[in-house]
This record gives structure tokens, sequence and C-alpha cells, in this order.
């Protein structure tokens, strides 16, 4: 997404320089961030630029802003006020003209909450928020996302000798089910699995089974409706109605509210069926 605002914007034949905020050591994130000059601390045999300056007149995308040390939350906050940024061991400052993307895992209103997060940083940064959902929550876009990325298996796998694969109708069906926890990366790599396990054209239904990596059911904090508790009992009749009330309003939104495509992706047999149902649990639509 950072990739893309860059390459749609006027800044798009500038830099755009990706930082992973949580692979820097400690120690080292103020010079990577804006440089040092040579000599400035053990190793520093030469001048380095840093990231804001390698992405003048670009775009810097902090990934995991929420992994960033305190003390250099405080000199972020300067150069975003500022427009400049001061090396490592210089006294000098250097204006840089910077779009900043930011992106975490975290909730930073919780963090700031914490004392974890600078709160004038947050709201510095907060300008435009964009929220991006978990693929489980966007079905629509997996089949979108499995074309492209399996043309890009394709191309990559072409160069170690891997041939050209098709996925089968089965296989497909497999894909749209699966939650896909690891979002993204997650289907990129299975594909590139099942591409490499079969030797066939087409990656069949078994291939793509072995192919989806399934978290043990003790990793998944014990909340699967499957394996709970039975000692204290169970409301049957209210987990079977929360189940339909979940695929319905699933099939819906992925159908754009047409209860014939609907009731056939349910496996209820016409729309009239599915009107049923949907008055029975009480679903507008």
């Amino acid at each position: 997404m950072a990739r893309a605002i860059h390459r749609a914007s006027p800044r798009a034949n500038k830099p755009f320089v990706p930082v992973n905020c949580g692979a820097i050591p400690p120690e080292l994130v103020e010079s990577e961030f804006f440089g040092h000059k040579k000599g400035a601390f053990t190793g520093a045999i030469a001048e380095r630029k840093g990231h804001f300056e390698r992405a003048d007149g670009g775009t810097i995308f902090l990934d995991e802003i929420g992994e960033l040390p305190k003390a250099v939350q405080v000199k972020l906050l300067r150069t975003l006020q500022e427009n400049e940024v001061t090396p490592v061991g210089s006294s000098e400052a250097r204006k840089v003209d910077v779009r900043i993307i930011a992106a975490t895992n975290r909730t930073l209103i919780d963090e700031v909450a914490a004392g974890k997060f600078r709160e004038d940083l947050f709201y510095r940064l907060a300008v435009a928020i964009i929220k991006l959902p978990p693929l489980r929550e966007r079905a629509g876009d997996i089949m979108l996302l499995v074309d492209k990325l399996l043309d890009h298996v394709n191309q990559t796998g072409a160069s170690i000798g891997i041939k050209h694969k098709k996925l089968s109708t089965a296989a497909k069906n497999l894909m749209h089910q699966h939650g896909w926890p690891g979002n993204i990366r997650e289907l990129l790599n299975t594909l590139h699995r099942a591409a490499v396990w079969t030797d066939d054209d087409v990656i069949s239904l078994e291939t793509m089974r072995d192919a989806i990596l399934v978290a043990p059911r003790a990793h998944r904090g014990g909340c699967d409706i499957l394996e709970r508790p039975i000692d204290g009992g169970i409301p049957l009749e209210s987990l079977m109605a929360e189940v339909a009330r979940h695929y319905i309003k699933r099939a819906l939104e992925h159908t754009h509210n047409n209860k014939t495509q609907a009731a056939n992706l349910l496996g209820l047999g016409s729309y009239q069926t599915l009107s049923n149902w949907m008055s029975r649990y009480e679903i507008e639509g």
C-alpha cells in the first residue's frame, strides 16, 4: 500500500525508502535514520547519509514504527516539525523534504495510554489513517490476489526451471475457503510451495491441501468454536445461530447481496431457502 501511494503521487520519480524500524539495533537507530559523520563513533570510518536524506524529495516508509525507542521518537518528532536532520557527530542540521508513511501492527493510541509511544509524535503522524483489514475480512479480494501472485510465482519460477502453473477449480475453491491468518505473505508462500511441490502443469486440490500450512489447534488460543470446554455445558442452539449468522453475512457481502448467488455459496439450493434462514436468525437484507 505504501508503494502504491508513492507510485500514484507527484513524488513517483523520487526515492522510495522502506525502513523496518523493528530490525534496527537500538544503538544504531539514530545513525540509520539521520546519518553520521566520519569518526562519530567506533566503526564510523566514513560519512554516511541516513534514511531521511536518502529519501529526500520522495517517500520514507517507516514499517513497525511502534518498535522505535522513545529516545529516537523525540528526534523523529523534531525532524517532522522542522523538516531537517542532524547527523550523529554533527552540529549542523540539513534540510529534507520527505513524505512520511508509517505502519504498525500495534494499536498506537493504546501504546500512548501505556506510556510506550509519545503522544505528540502520534498526533503528528496520524494525519491520514488507512486501516487495512486482514485478508479473512475481504474474501472478495482473494481470487484477484491469487491470479496476480500466481503470475509472479510463474515469472520467478521460470528462472529456476519451474513449469508455468495453473490452478484447478477445486484448488481455487479451497484457497477461497481458507482463513489466511498470515494474510498476503501466507498466500504468496502457499502458491510458491504448491508450484514447487508438483511437476504437473495444473495445481490440484491435493497439492494445494499439502501447501496450506495449518497451525496446530493448541496455538490458536483455545477459542475455536469446535474446541470449547464442555464440562460447564454447551449452548448448542446459540452456537449454531452464531455460525449461521456469520456465514450468511459473509456470503451476502461477498455477492453484494445477491441472494441467489449467496444461497449457492452456502449450499442452500434457492434464494427462498436463504430468505427463510435470514428470517430465522433475524438478519436484515
